[in-house]
């Protein structure tokens, strides 16, 4: 029998290597096909295996979900797929909402006495950059890969992953210390722009691939969310620099 997963956290040839070696040593494994490009990998066993089995097989970096299978015995469950895919994105993107609302909340808090629109976009600002830094930095091996994955600039320049989580912790510190705003606003405008041409066109043809915004620690798929997250801070920018 053949299944047809879907991998994340795949980047190179070296990852479709690793996943095609963890994949082939389960036992009841007969052959593995990777396909990087797509995010896929066909298994044929001949037993069937789990799809938890087969995830614990695979090092941490990578997330194996079931895409479809060809075994007549389990299609009888494939028309309650989409629902049950859905509702793990809505769980997996909890944190992330939670996080924003969480910075939202505490950039009102600060200004509650005397209400400014422009002190409450920087400090918001200032707080979503050191927040999402600081999960980037949780680690700082895995994030560069997963960032490449859809960030434009990160694929060509593979050091720009490497040095981005700081960029963010410099504009936070900049915004909420009030320091050279023009310059932080218009580097945010760069920064946030390059990537969302990347999440645009990963939205557009469909993949299936992790969102690195809060970094590897939480597993965020991407999402029109992830979109929406980056228009609110080009939003902010452009409305601050108008001022």
């Amino acid at each position: 029998m053949k299944h047809i997963y879907t991998i994340e956290g795949m980047t190179c040839n070296g990852c479709k290597a690793a996943v095609e070696k963890h994949l082939r040593a389960h036992e009841h494994v007969t052959d593995v096909a990777v396909y990087l490009d797509k995010g896929e990998a066909e298994v044929t066993m001949n037993e069937l295996i789990r799809t938890d089995v087969l995830q614990k097989a695979l090092p941490e970096k990578y997330t194996l979900t079931e895409k479809n299978s060809k075994n007549i015995f389990t299609s009888n469950k494939t028309s309650m797929a989409p629902l049950e895919e859905e509702k793990s994105k809505l769980q997996q993107l909890l944190p992330l909402l939670l996080i924003i609302f969480g910075i939202s909340v505490a950039s009102v808090l600060l200004h509650y006495k005397n209400w400014s629109w422009s002190e409450f976009m920087l400090d918001f600002m200032g707080l979503f950059f050191i927040v999402f830094s600081f999960f980037k930095m949780l680690d700082l091996n895995g994030f560069p890969e997963s960032f490449r994955m859809y960030d434009p600039l990160a694929k060509q320049l593979p050091i720009y992953g490497w040095i981005y989580p700081f960029i963010e912790t410099a504009l936070g510190i900049m915004f909420l210390m009030r320091f050279e705003i023009q310059i932080a606003l218009i580097i945010t405008l760069i920064v946030l722009s390059i990537t969302t041409v990347g999440v645009t066109k990963t939205l557009l043809d469909k993949k299936s691939i992790r969102c690195a915004c809060l970094g590897t620690a939480l597993k965020l798929p991407m999402t029109e969310a992830t979109f929406i997250e980056n228009a609110i801070m080009i939003g902010m920018a452009i409305l601050m620099l108008s001022f």
